[in-house]
């Protein structure tokens, strides 16, 4: 994979990921939340969880989106005369 490509998916994935922990983290407490009942996290964890699996949504979406884009048909030399 390019590295142009690996940018264009990291980049615009992290910035949703940081507007995204920032609204659902403003919005509810992490102490509130109970993994599977008995597991308590604290709240850094659960604010560093969120934001990777909030950034791992949004690169994957990017992904998908760059994979579907049509590619540009590469320049014939040929054709500039």
């Amino acid at each position: 994979m390019k590295w142009r490509s690996l940018m264009w998916i990291l980049w615009p994935s992290f910035l949703i990921a940081a507007a995204t922990s920032a609204t659902v983290f403003a919005l509810v407490d992490p102490l509130d939340i109970a993994i599977f009942g008995t597991i308590q996290l604290s709240r850094q964890q659960m604010y560093a969880g969120g934001f990777f699996l909030f950034w791992l949504m949004a690169a994957l979406s990017s992904a998908l989106s760059l994979f579907m884009a049509p590619s540009a048909p590469e320049a014939d030399p040929l054709d500039s005369f």
